[in-house]
């Protein structure tokens, strides 16, 4: 296999909408609180906040199929990737610059339709953005530049909500009281967007490509076997790598934030936290994606197996590290964290045996998923805690590995395909929904309610499996992946 190097002046463009994701995605948590005192909101109207960013995803992707069919051309296709990467960030612009009349008229559906507009935004630019990252460059390692583009966006979810709390209550300690009025929250979305407009027309006039190649470098015959299968398929919704990867995404999204999102009532439930020391958890959680994301992604940029396994130790505990410093920062005491450090060699160990194939370090992810969310059911104390919170390491990796896997083989049919799993991700809101019903005192209780978790890895690990043997079929096989410790 030929090895194509990553372009390595357009890369760290593409991947900066990657941060953008993460740190408005994670910054809603500050505006929940402050809207809802504000307006004297309900807790549910309050959670709207977080429903209309993340609805915006499948709302986008069903908009974009509609146009896409009424035209009968892919809507990528036709105006190129790096165009609608560009106009994405447009759109995120206008729903950011929609804070500014939200907050002068004190009105929350606007400020929910600005957030919306953000999200749908946020859509076009995963539908291009993914598989950007896994075409520019060798092939072999695509999975592992999207597991960087991934670590970026957990740099942007680590300290987003710190920098916008900064902003809106002119303070570090979130611990204290605040007092923050509507207006507070104009000057960091004005900046956002500002920064929105700035990124689209870096992204506009970069070398970042309008068009993308097949994602793999196939022998001749596995090229024509391709090419047929292609011609052969009228939609990406008949490739069965696609269909069963639908559902991967959406119960992967769905374990992630479910499992974040309970945390904080199980702490408070069963150990008796207060609601504001749980902030520190729950940012670890998240700090744990980004962990795993950046560890994952050393194969993709290093050619010398020494390099990547030295790196491959080395690059989470720096990741561990800034999670450390963020905090620090944030006036938080740290002491408690350090055990951590050793939860993150099963992180280590487990990269080093999957080599950079995704469908191996899927399967293996998804077992030590299903692990840890067993040791948190039945165990207790801080012990339980690290166990849920270590689902965060074990999440990491999976978005590129599925992602990858589902479009692989798909041919012309890869925009469509893309845009389908992005439409999944409204999966973080029916499985937290699902969680949190289920943790009802009279039914699973908090810590019980965890098994949808277990049920979630266990059908990821079934892909894993059986994803394999599709792609072979299609004449797509990651098994030549090869260096030590990827």
């Amino acid at each position: 296999m030929s090895q194509k190097p990553t372009n390595q002046s357009a890369f760290p463009i593409l991947v900066s909408v990657f941060f953008f994701w993460g740190f408005v995605a994670a910054s809603n948590d500050i505006l929940i609180p402050v809207f809802k005192k504000a307006l004297n909101l309900e807790q549910w109207q309050s959670q709207m906040i977080s429903f209309a960013f993340y609805v915006a995803y499948t709302v986008g992707s069903i908009i974009y199929t509609l146009i896409s069919k009424t035209l009968k051309v892919d809507i990528l296709s036709k105006i190129g990737y790096k165009n609608g990467i560009a106009l994405g960030l447009v759109i995120s612009a206008v729903g950011s610059f929609l804070f500014f009349p939200a907050a002068q008229a004190s009105s929350f559906n606007i400020m929910l339709t600005g957030l919306f507009i953000v999200g749908l935004g946020f859509s076009l630019q995963q539908t291009a953005a993914n598989p950007l990252a896994i075409v520019m460059g060798n092939p072999a390692t695509g999975s592992q530049r999207l597991s960087f583009a991934g670590g970026i966006n957990n740099v942007g979810t680590t300290i987003g909500p710190l920098l916008v709390s900064i902003a809106i209550f002119g303070r570090l300690n979130p611990g204290e009281e605040g007092v923050a009025d509507l207006q507070s929250v104009q000057v960091p979305y004005i900046i956002l967007g500002a920064a929105f407009l700035l990124v689209a027309v870096i992204i506009k006039f970069s070398s970042i490509p309008n068009n993308i190649e097949s994602s793999h470098e196939e022998t001749t015959e596995s090229s024509e076997m391709l090419d047929a299968n292609s011609a052969n398929r009228s939609s990406a919704l008949s490739y069965p790598q696609l269909i069963l990867g639908m559902i991967a995404i959406f119960l992967y999204v769905g374990v992630e934030v479910s499992t974040a999102g309970n945390l904080s009532e199980f702490m408070i439930k069963k150990l008796d936290f207060k609601e504001n020391q749980c902030a520190p958890f729950v940012s670890l959680f998240w700090a744990s994606l980004m962990i795993g994301r950046l560890t994952s992604s050393v194969g993709a940029f290093f050619e010398s197996n020494t390099v990547k396994q030295i790196l491959n130790v080395v690059v989470p505990y720096l990741a561990f590290g800034f999670f450390l410093l963020v905090n620090v920062l944030a006036g938080h005491e740290i002491g408690s964290f350090y055990v951590y450090g050793a939860v993150i060699l099963v992180l280590v160990v487990l990269n080093f045996i999957s080599q950079g194939n995704p469908a191996k370090q899927l399967l293996l992810f998804a077992i030590a998923g299903v692990t840890a969310l067993f040791v948190g059911m039945f165990s207790s104390g801080m012990v339980s805690v690290y166990a849920f919170i270590s689902v965060g390491l074990f999440c990491s990796t999976l978005w590129p590995c599925i992602f990858t896997l589902a479009i692989s083989g798909l041919g012309k049919h890869t925009t469509e395909g893309s845009n389908f799993l992005i439409m999944m991700i409204m999966g973080g809101g029916f499985v937290s929904l699902l969680q949190g019903s289920l943790a009802s005192d009279n039914l699973l209780g908090i810590q019980g309610s965890y098994i949808v978790g277990v049920l979630c890895f266990a059908y990821l690990a079934f892909y894993a499996w059986r994803v394999s043997g599709i792609l072979k079929k299609q004449g797509v096989s990651f098994d030549t992946v090869k260096g030590g410790g990827h």
